[in-house]
């Protein structure tokens, strides 16, 4: 099993799709990692020689990766929160911070919805709270409203 950059590639995958398993290494990296170490990207993780396998490490090890580059980008959100930012306060509420839409979307930074409102007839009969026929109405207040 080769291991670079501390991660464990593994072995049955081509060598193109393997490298994208290192944090910080996308498909477009590859293509530039692959080329300066010259090595084939068709090959199989488990086909590779000891020579390749050192290629590609001193190739990567020149590129910001996993512990290093998650370092970064949180101290730049950090650095967001600090100086008071808009973006740095949509990363502390946990929001989208890129101008997405939140009415409808954006599940995976606000999580499962919550239902907030009214409940429906079924479910507080099932909980044995009052039900009501009506809704409520507010009460009207003993003053009327003067015209000036």
């Amino acid at each position: 099993m080769a291991r670079i950059a501390g991660v464990d590639l593994p072995e049955n995958k081509r060598v193109d799709i393997g490298l994208t398993y290192i944090f910080g290494i996308g498909r477009s990296n590859v293509v530039k990692v692959i080329k300066d170490a010259s090595v084939d990207g068709a090959k199989r993780i488990k086909e590779l020689t000891e020579e390749e396998i050192n290629k590609l490490q001193k190739i990567i090890e020149k590129i910001k990766v996993e512990g290093d580059l998650r370092q970064e980008i949180e101290q730049n959100i950090k650095r967001l929160e600090e100086i008071g930012s808009f973006r740095g306060s949509r990363h502390r509420k946990g929001l989208p911070a890129r101008g997405q839409r939140t009415r409808s979307n954006a599940r995976t930074k606000r999580g499962k919805r919550k239902t907030v409102g009214t409940v429906r007839k079924e479910a507080v009969e099932k909980t044995g709270g009052p039900v009501s026929a009506e809704p409520k109405v507010a009460a009207p207040t003993s003053a009327p409203a003067v015209k000036k």
